[in-house]
């Protein structure tokens, strides 16, 4: 038997990374980015262009909204079907098919001649996104160290804000100028050259380790405990997501009286929002890292931005403030929750945590926008922002006890959250016997199994032409057997 330790302390230089090791492969994240761009604004694309489409089509304006609904619950009925048939495939030519097949689904739509073909293309087209968005939400987590995760995240979900703020509004232009049909046609132009730059330009080797990671989820490897762990965060990550949506269902009507005071009205308030929306993405991406429990600040966070809407009459200033705060610490919601998600998940259940995520968000939204018409219609809008709120506060309590560490010991202050130990203590690394083709690296970070900080063994398995890589942290993996496959305790 070896101790891990003598292996990791004979020599200055192990533990070092090269300097290129914390750099993000901004071309690849920009392409993804892209491609969320792109499935917003297919998604919100009938709201955008709804009085044509609905001239366009003969039909109500209600009947063109019913799209959107029908987009979302077909999303949340394919995702894990779609997922669990193209798991072994290459993730970037997965993501290329399905952008080329919404590309398909805009074009179809775009010469509908009656309602029910543009209904069945976008049934088709909402299809293709959930897997999409799946199948992204895995890539961009095998792109980068985990230690990057939340900045990785950040740009790609910048895409999908871009979406909101720049592609529906200009999409309505684009209808109103030369009609709606245009605008998809434009949109499955945009799909078909991201499909090409995510085929062709992202970097090639995430695909192989998402592949990889699939077969090891195919294996039941997973421990039981990390997959009950997964599924709460999921569960209060929707609870979460109903009380914020469930605000913002009505934020005209929230919004109305610091509106009336403010040159431009309502509008000028829904651009502070997204703006500050925008901001919070960003800061999800720069603190994201830094602590597990980012989501479960930014959710009590939220929770006070919106009992805070009760006060906004008080003052426009305050209401000015008010909603600012709200729009920055919600924007960062989704940055966390998908960081975390994944987190959770590890390479092994990548795949299925890359479908939750979707699920889980248009179940938030839909739930959240039923929750708020109940609570309006019964007891008016001023009781929202606190009904909002208990649910939001019950989210972010399970959050804290759900990720608060368990026991002692657990971490050390030698090194900050994400940094190498170079020369790490005996009592810092379990025992572990070590097979010709392995080696280790301790480290300081998150256990991908029980999300424990303190130090761990970074275990490298030579299998064939791929290395399968295990982050474990000794004392789980010695209780649980985890990695018996790759190393085993003394």
């Amino acid at each position: 038997m070896t101790d891990n330790t003598s292996l990791l302390a004979g020599s200055d230089t192990v533990g070092v990374r090269p300097p290129s090791a914390d750099r993000l492969p901004w071309r690849s994240l920009l392409i993804l980015g892209a491609a969320t761009f792109t499935m917003v604004t297919a998604e919100m694309l009938p709201a955008a262009v709804l009085p044509q489409m609905s001239g366009g089509l003969g039909v109500s304006e209600a009947q063109v909204g019913l799209l959107v609904s029908i987009w979302a619950a077909a999303v949340v009925i394919g995702s894990f079907p779609l997922v669990r048939v193209t798991r072994r495939f290459d993730r970037r030519a997965v993501i290329a098919a399905a952008l080329v097949a919404l590309a398909a689904s805009t074009l179809i739509t775009a010469f509908a001649p009656a309602y029910a073909v543009a209904a069945a293309a976008r049934v088709l087209g909402a299809l293709a996104v959930g897997l999409l968005w799946a199948t992204t939400n895995a890539l961009t987590a095998d792109l980068v160290p985990g230690r990057s995760l939340s900045r990785a995240v950040a740009v790609v979900l910048g895409g999908a804000t871009l979406g909101t703020v720049i592609g529906v509004p200009l999409a309505s232009v684009l209808a109103q100028a030369i009609g709606w049909r245009a605008a998809f046609i434009g949109v499955a132009g945009v799909a078909l050259a991201a499909a090409l730059a995510v085929r062709f330009v992202t970097v090639p080797m995430a695909a192989e380790q998402g592949a990889a990671a699939d077969e090891s989820v195919a294996g039941g490897q997973t421990p039981v405990n990390g997959l009950r762990l997964l599924l709460t965060v999921t569960l209060l990550v929707a609870l979460l997501l109903v009380g914020h949506y469930g605000a913002f269902t009505f934020i005209t009507r929230l919004v109305e009286p610091t509106a009336a005071s403010v040159p431009g009205g309502t509008g000028t308030m829904l651009f502070l929002f997204g703006l500050a929306s925008a901001a919070g993405i960003a800061l999800a991406g720069r603190f994201g890292d830094r602590t597990r429990l980012a989501l479960v600040i930014a959710a009590f966070a939220t929770g006070v931005a919106v009992l805070s809407l009760s006060f906004v009459e008080v003052h426009p200033a305050v209401g000015i403030v008010v909603v600012v705060v709200w729009a920055v610490v919600s924007g960062a919601l989704p940055a966390l929750a998908q960081t975390l998600i994944m987190r959770l998940a590890g390479p092994e259940r990548r795949g299925f945590a890359g479908a939750l995520i979707p699920v889980v968000f248009n179940l938030g939204i839909a739930a959240g926008a039923a929750l708020a018409s109940l609570v309006v219609a019964g007891f008016g809008i001023a009781a929202l922002p606190i009904v909002a709120a208990v649910v939001i506060g019950v989210a972010a309590v399970g959050l804290a006890l759900a990720l608060l560490p368990r026991g002692a010991g657990t971490s050390s202050p030698a090194a900050a959250p994400g940094r190498l130990l170079r020369r790490p203590a005996a009592s810092q690394v379990a025992p572990v016997h070590w097979g010709s083709r392995l080696r280790a690296t301790a480290y300081r970070g998150s256990c991908s199994e029980c999300v424990a900080q303190g130090p761990m063994v970074h275990h490298h398995h030579m299998n064939g032409p791929r290395p399968t890589t295990a982050r474990v942290c000794p004392p789980r993996a010695a209780r649980s057997g985890r990695c018996s496959r790759v190393f085993e305790t003394e």
